[in-house]
């Protein structure tokens, strides 16, 4: 059974920085694509990064230059680092994996996790 578990969230002031990890239980790690989505109250979830079974990772525009996706595939772990962060970051991240191995930005993400809360105040 496939498990995806967020941790790493929490406040952070306008221009700090937070790094989410989401460790991985149940699955061939580095096989498929992983990506980390946010949804802020009242909008519609959106997909933040994602990285593909190659390593190559993709970055929605609000957050190119600020955040990095990157992974351990030895222990099956994802990871976010968010720096210079915006009030307009604020959003509960997810995890999440799917069963395609390339087109991350595409790709419908079968396992998710239950999210992680990132709060930036101004």
């Amino acid at each position: 059974q496939v498990q995806l578990t967020e941790s790493g969230g929490g406040p952070a002031e306008t221009g700090g920085s937070l790094r989410l990890s989401c460790a991985t239980v149940g699955m061939h790690y580095g096989d498929f694509c992983m990506a980390w989505f946010r949804q802020a109250p009242g909008k519609e979830r959106e997909g933040v990064a994602f990285i593909d079974s190659s390593g190559n990772t993709r970055y929605v525009d609000s957050v190119k230059g600020r955040f990095t996706i990157s992974e351990d595939t030895a222990k099956k772990t994802l990871y976010l680092q968010m720096n210079n962060l915006k009030p307009e970051d604020t959003a509960r991240y997810y995890c999440a994996a799917a069963d395609a191995p390339f087109r991350c930005a595409t790709v419908t993400y079968k396992f998710w996790g239950r999210g992680t809360q990132v709060t930036v105040s101004s």
